[in-house]
C-alpha cells in the first residue's frame, strides 16, 4: 500500500465503514476489476435469495469455467510431456473473447493431434507385434520344413519310393494312408505370457486335445497396440481342424486378449511381407516423430502464454461472481454494490471508481456514499510477514469482535517467552535457531515452491519459532544449560569444596568462597542431591509470579476495552472486583515469593496461604514474614469475599435500569416522511427494542462470576505446567547425556562411541527438538488461549475479506 496508509495499528482493529457505489452498467466491469486490484472492499451478496443459475451473470460464470476446464486440459499434457508452464515475458494484450476463442482452436487442435498420434501408435505397435509372429513363426515353419525335407530324404533312401508331402506335425503324425490325411489350418498371434499357461490349458480342454500349439518366447517387453502398456509376450502358432475348432480358438483369443495376425506358409511371400512390414514401420515412425515434435513446439507456445491466461480467466471468473452479489438498478441502467471498507481506503476507492468511469468511456461516473448501520462491521489488522504468524494464533482461537483489544500485541512476546519457560536449553535454542535462520534466509525460495504439510506449517511459522528459539536461549542462559551441561559463562562459581571429601558436589561440603554468580543458576547446583528441590522450588514459585503477571494483565486489558467502548457497568463491576478479587489471594501469593526470596526466611508459603482460609484469626507464629501480616490476611480475604458478590449482583439490575430508561417515553415518536426513512426506523426497532430478559442476564452473570472464581484457583494452578515442562525437558536431556553419551565414551572402544553419538544424536532430535517441541508449542497455545484471553477477548467477530485478485490466485493454488 506504500505510504497512502497510516501506521499499522495491531492493538485496534481498522475502523471500517460500510458505503454504497452506484455503477453505471458499462463500466461496472472494469470498476469491479480496478476494485478486485485495489483489494480493499468487501462486497455485501445483494442477491443471496436468488439461485446462483438465476443471476444475471451466470452465463459468463459458465464461460469462464469452461476456459478455465480447458486451462486445465492444457496444464495435464503439459505435465504428461514434460513440459511445466513457463513465464513468459512477453505480455499480449488479449481480451476474453478472443481469448474463448483461441482457446477453443487450441484444445480441437490438440484433441485432434492426440487422437492421430493415439491411432498411428495403435498402428504402429500392430505392425511391431506383426514383426515379431512373422519372424518367430517363420521360424518354426523353416525349422519344421527344413525337419520334414531331412526325414523325406532319409525314407527315399531307404525305400526308394517317391516323396510324399510331409506333414509339419511330425511329433505328433505317423505314417498313414494318404486317403486318410486331413488338410489342417492354423492361427498365429501374441498371448501375454502371464496368461500363456492357462490359455494353452483352455485350448486343449475346448478342442479335447484335438489342437497343436507352439509357442516362442519375445525377449524384451511388447507394447500392446490395446492398452498401451509394456508387456511381456509369447508368440504362439495354433493348429487345428475344422471351422468348429476355429471358431472356439478365435473365442479364446478374445478371451485372453491374444492378438491374431495372419500368416502364410509360403516362404517367398513371408519375406516379401516382412519387408512391406518394415517399411511401413519407418513410414510410420518418421510420421510419429513429426507429430510428436509438432505437439511439443504446440504445447510450448501454449506454455508460454498460460500463466497469463489462466490469470485472465480466473480473473474473469472472480469479477462476474462478484457482480452477480451486486443488485440491478429499477431502470436496470445501473449497477448497486454495498460493501465494507477500511476508512483510510475511501480516497483510493474513489480514484479506482473515477479511473474507470474514464476508461470505459462512461458519460456518467460511479457514486461512492457512506451507509449508517447498525450493523457490526468486520475485524480487519494490517499485519506484515513477521506479525501475521501470531496474529493466526489468536485467529484460531476466535476473530477480534470489531475494534476489541487484540491479544496478538501481547502474543508477539508472551507466547515465545512461555515457549521458552518450558524449553530452557540453549543448546536447544540454538538448534532450533539454526533451522529457522535457514528457512528465513530461503524463504523466497520456499514460498514459492509447494512444500508438504509439516514443512509448510513450520515454514508459516518461522518468526514464531525465530522468537522462540530466541527466548529459549536466553531461558536456557538462566537455567545455564546446554544439553543439560552447565557453563561457567558469566563468571567463577561462588561455591568451592572444603576439602577432597566432597567430589560428590553435595552442598553439605560446599562453602561461599566468591561473590553470587552473577547470571542465572550457578553451575555448581547441577549434579548436586539438592539440585531436585533447589530446581522444583524455584521453577514453581517462578510460574507462579508469570501466571499472575499475565492474568493481571489480561484483566487490565479488560479495563481499557470497557473504557474503550464507553462501558461504565465492565468497569467498576467487572474489571474492579476481578483484579481485587485475584491479587487478594494470589497477588498476595506472588507478595510472599518475592519476600521470601528477599529474606531468605524459611516460611512455609503452603501453611500460610492454607490457614488464611482455614483459621485466619490463629497466630502465625514462626510463619510470619512482616509485622501486621494477620490484619493483611483478614483484610484481602475480606475484599475477596466481598469481591464475589460485588461482581455478580448489581451488573444485572442497573442493567435493566438502563434498559427501562432508555425506553421510557419512546412509545410515541415522530413519524419521518420518506419511505426509506420509515424502513431505517423498523429496521432499528428490530434491534433496539428487543425484550430484555431479565432471569437471563442474571443467569449469565452468575455462570461469568463462578467461572472466575474458580478459574482464579484452576487458571493459577495451570500455570504450573511451566515447572512441569520444564523439569521434564531438563530431566530428559539429562537422561540422554549421562545414560548415552557419557556411558558410550566410557568406553575404550571407538565403535561404541560412535554408535553412542548417532543414539544421543537421533534422542535429542526426534525427543527434544520435536516431539518436545510441539509438546511446549501446545501447551504454551493453551495458557494463552484459556488462561489469559478469557479475562478480557470475547472473540466473536468476522474477518475482512476483500474482493482481491491476490487473493483469488492464492485460494486456487
Amino acid at each position: 500500500m506504500g505510504g497512502c496508509c497510516p501506521p499499522m495499528d495491531l492493538f485496534r482493529s481498522e475502523p471500517m465503514q460500510l458505503v454504497q457505489i452506484i455503477i453505471p452498467i458499462e463500466s461496472a466491469h472494469l470498476t469491479v476489476s480496478y476494485l478486485g486490484d485495489l483489494g480493499l472492499l468487501q462486497f455485501k451478496d445483494l442477491n443471496s435469495e436468488k439461485s446462483p443459475f438465476q443471476r444475471t451473470y451466470a452465463t459468463q460464470i459458465k464461460r469462464a469455467g469452461e476456459m478455465a476446464r480447458k486451462l486445465r486440459f492444457f496444464k495435464d499434457q503439459m505435465l504428461k510431456a514434460g513440459l511445466p508452464p513457463t513465464k513468459s515475458r512477453r505480455q499480449a494484450d488479449l481480451n476474453v473473447d478472443d481469448l474463448e476463442v483461441k482457446l477453443g482452436e487450441l484444445e480441437a487442435e490438440l484433441i485432434e493431434i492426440n487422437a492421430n498420434g493415439e491411432k498411428l501408435q495403435r498402428s504402429y505397435n500392430e505392425l511391431l507385434e506383426y514383426k515379431l509372429v512373422l519372424q518367430k513363426a517363420g521360424e518354426f515353419f523353416h525349422s519344421a520344413e527344413s525337419s520334414a525335407r531331412s526325414q523325406q530324404r532319409d525314407e527315399s533312401r531307404h525305400t526308394g519310393d517317391d516323396a510324399l508331402d510331409t506333414p509339419l506335425l511330425v511329433d505328433q503324425e505317423s505314417s498313414t494312408d494318404p486317403s486318410k490325411q486331413v488338410k489342417l489350418g492354423f492361427l498365429t498371434g501374441l498371448v501375454p505370457r502371464g496368461k500363456s499357461l492357462a490359455f494353452e490349458r483352455i485350448l486343449f480342454r475346448a478342442t479335447r486335445g484335438n489342437v497343436f500349439l507352439r509357442q516362442a518366447v519375445v525377449e524384451n517387453p511388447v507394447t500392446d497396440p490395446v492398452t498401451g502398456e509394456k508387456i511381456e509376450k509369447n508368440v504362439f502358432v495354433v493348429f487345428y481342424s475344422g471351422e468348429r475348432a476355429k471358431n472356439k480358438i478365435l473365442k479364446i483369443c478374445d478371451a485372453f486378449g491374444a492378438n491374431r495376425y495372419p500368416f502364410t506358409e509360403d516362404l517367398s511371400k513371408q519375406a516379401q511381407t516382412i519387408n512391406e512390414v518394415a517399411g511401413k514401420l519407418s513410414e510410420l515412425k518418421t510420421t510419429i516423430d513429426i507429430g510428436v515434435s509438432h505437439r511439443e513446439s504446440l504445447l510450448q507456445t501454449i506454455g508460454e502464454h498460460y500463466e497469463q491466461w489462466n490469470h485472465l480467466a480466473r480473473k474473469e471468473k472472480a469479477i462476474h461472481h462478484t457482480l452477480n452479489m451486486l443488485s440491478l438498478d429499477v431502470t436496470k441502467k445501473c449497477l448497486v454494490a454495498e460493501g465494507w471498507s477500511p476508512i483510510f481506503a475511501s480516497k483510493q476507492i474513489q480514484e479506482a471508481l473515477q479511473r474507470a468511469a474514464f476508461d470505459s468511456n462512461s458519460q456518467v461516473g460511479a457514486i461512492f456514499q457512506v451507509l449508517h448501520t447498525k450493523e457490526a462491521p468486520p475485524t480487519y489488522f494490517r499485519t506484515n510477514k513477521f506479525t501475521s504468524s501470531f496474529q493466526e494464533i489468536v485467529d484460531a482461537y476466535g476473530v477480534a469482535k470489531y475494534q476489541e483489544a487484540n491479544p496478538a500485541v501481547y502474543t508477539i512476546i508472551t507466547f515465545p517467552f512461555l515457549f521458552a519457560v518450558m524449553f530452557g536449553d540453549w543448546g536447544h535454542g540454538l538448534c532450533l535457531l539454526l533451522a529457522t535462520l535457514y528457512l528465513i534466509v530461503r524463504e523466497r525460495k520456499f514460498s514459492n515452491e509447494k512444500l508438504g504439510d509439516i514443512m509448510e506449517m513450520a515454514f508459516g511459522g518461522r518468526y514464531v519459532i525465530l522468537l522462540m528459539s530466541i527466548f529459549s536461549i536466553y531461558t536456557g542462559f538462566i537455567y545455564n544449560e546446554f544439553f543439560s551441561v552447565p557453563f561457567e559463562l558469566f563468571g567463577r562459581s561462588a561455591y568451592a569444596c572444603r576439602d577432597l571429601s566432597c567430589r560428590d558436589a553435595t552442598t553439605a561440603g560446599l562453602i561461599k568462597v566468591g561473590p553470587t554468580y552473577p547470571f542465572g543458576l550457578d553451575p555448581v547446583w547441577h549434579g548436586s542431591r539438592s539440585e531436585l528441590p533447589f530446581l522444583n522450588s524455584l521453577k514453581m514459585k517462578m510460574s507462579i509470579l508469570i501466571g499472575v503477571v499475565q492474568m493481571n494483565l489480561g484483566i487490565v486489558i479488560s479495563y481499557f476495552n470497557a473504557k474503550f467502548f464507553q462501558n461504565g457497568l465492565n468497569v467498576w463491576f467487572q474489571f474492579v472486583p476481578q483484579l481485587i478479587f485475584l491479587n487478594s489471594l494470589f497477588g498476595y501469593l506472588s507478595v510472599l515469593i518475592v519476600m521470601k526470596w528477599w529474606t531468605g526466611s524459611k516460611v512455609d508459603l503452603y501453611h500460610v496461604m492454607i490457614y488464611m482460609f482455614l483459621s485466619p484469626t490463629d497466630e502465625l507464629g514462626e510463619n510470619q514474614l512482616f509485622s501486621g501480616q494477620k490484619t493483611v490476611q483478614l483484610v484481602l480475604l475480606g475484599l475477596a469475599l466481598i469481591a464475589v458478590p460485588w461482581m455478580l449482583l448489581p451488573k444485572p439490575f442497573l442493567m435493566k435500569k438502563q434498559h427501562e430508561a432508555s425506553h421510557q417515553g419512546q412509545s410515541y415518536a415522530l413519524l419521518e416522511s420518506t419511505e426509506e426513512s420509515l424502513q431505517v426506523n423498523s429496521n432499528h426497532d428490530a434491534h433496539g427494542h428487543e425484550e430484555f430478559e431479565f432471569s437471563e442476564i442474571f443467569v449469565h452473570q452468575l455462570i461469568h462470576t463462578i467461572e472466575f472464581v474458580l478459574g482464579a484457583v484452576s487458571n493459577t494452578a495451570s500455570y504450573l505446567r511451566l515447572w512441569a515442562l520444564s523439569l521434564a525437558h531438563s530431566e530428559l536431556s539429562s537422561v540422554f547425556y549421562d545414560k548415552v553419551l557419557v556411558m558410550a565414551f566410557g568406553f575404550n572402544n571407538w565403535v561404541i562411541r560412535i554408535v553412542g553419538i548417532l543414539v544421543f544424536v537421533c534422542a535429542t532430535v526426534g525427543v527434544l527438538l520435536l516431539m518436545e517441541t510441539l509438546s511446549a508449542f501446545l501447551h504454551a497455545l493453551r495458557l494463552h488461549w484459556v488462561e489469559f484471553q478469557n479475562k478480557f477477548y470475547e472473540g466473536d467477530g468476522y474477518k475482512f475479506y476483500p474482493f482481491s485478485f491476490v487473493l483469488h490466485d492464492d485460494e486456487d493454488e
